[in-house]
């Protein structure tokens, strides 16, 4: 019997080509699964805005206003100065005293701090370094630097403005909290601020992101 001509019937098969978006987008969803999913991949602190209120632990407070200040000149040779104030009514919610303080020079120096405005780890847009800052409580007409245990107290903290300089529009905070938590040292239960490690050292976690509008104020 003669054999069909042309040899076998099978054709090799076409390699299936898949489109490279394809690719990218299983990759891309492989390693944000790995990552911990969509929803965790990026974190964001709370946005607050004037009158909210944050638990810090350490302290209760809310976010008033920011405003300019302007004190008139004290003699006929001086001038006039204005201010960039942030107030916040602070309540000490611990069992001792702590300070005002003052805002860090830099975030990653405020991890170590346990005072109000140590906790305001970030303030934008940034000051010169004479500008400030100023920052104290109002307590019985006059000024301290302390916070009293349970109570209440309005917190100014306030850069000044060079001649002719323009406030800004608005002010941003990055602010954190505190946790009360055995002391790596000897156990003993204190106040600290919460931190994240960053690399080898710790930083500051960021609790809440709050923006203020800056209102014109009046002569004090």
């Amino acid at each position: 019997m003669t054999e069909p001509t042309g040899g076998s019937t099978d054709r090799p098969r076409r390699p299936v080509v898949v489109p490279a978006i394809a690719l990218v987008a299983a990759t891309a969803l492989g390693i944000t699964a790995l990552l911990g999913g969509l929803s965790e991949a990026t974190e964001e602190p709370d946005p607050l805005g004037q009158g909210a209120v944050l638990d810090q632990g350490l302290y209760s407070t809310k976010f008033v206003e920011s405003r300019v200040k302007v004190e008139p000149p004290e003699n006929d040779w001086d001038e006039e100065k204005r201010f960039v104030e942030l107030v916040f009514d602070v309540t000490n919610q611990a069992d001792d005293t702590f300070s005002v303080g003052a805002p860090p020079v830099r975030p990653e120096q405020a991890h170590l701090a346990t005072s109000f405005a140590g906790s305001l780890i970030k303030i934008s847009p940034a000051f010169d370094k004479e500008a400030g800052p100023f920052a104290y409580a109002l307590s019985k007409g006059g000024e301290t630097g302390q916070l009293f245990p349970g109570v209440t107290s309005q917190v100014v903290v306030r850069y000044e403005l060079k001649n002719g300089q323009q406030p800004p529009e608005k002010i941003t905070m990055d602010v954190a909290a505190f946790e009360f938590a055995p002391d790596f040292n000897n156990n003993l239960p204190r106040w600290t601020m919460v931190t994240k490690e960053v690399g080898d050292k710790f930083a500051p976690e960021v609790k809440a992101r709050v923006t203020l509008p800056v209102k014109e104020g009046d002569p004090a």
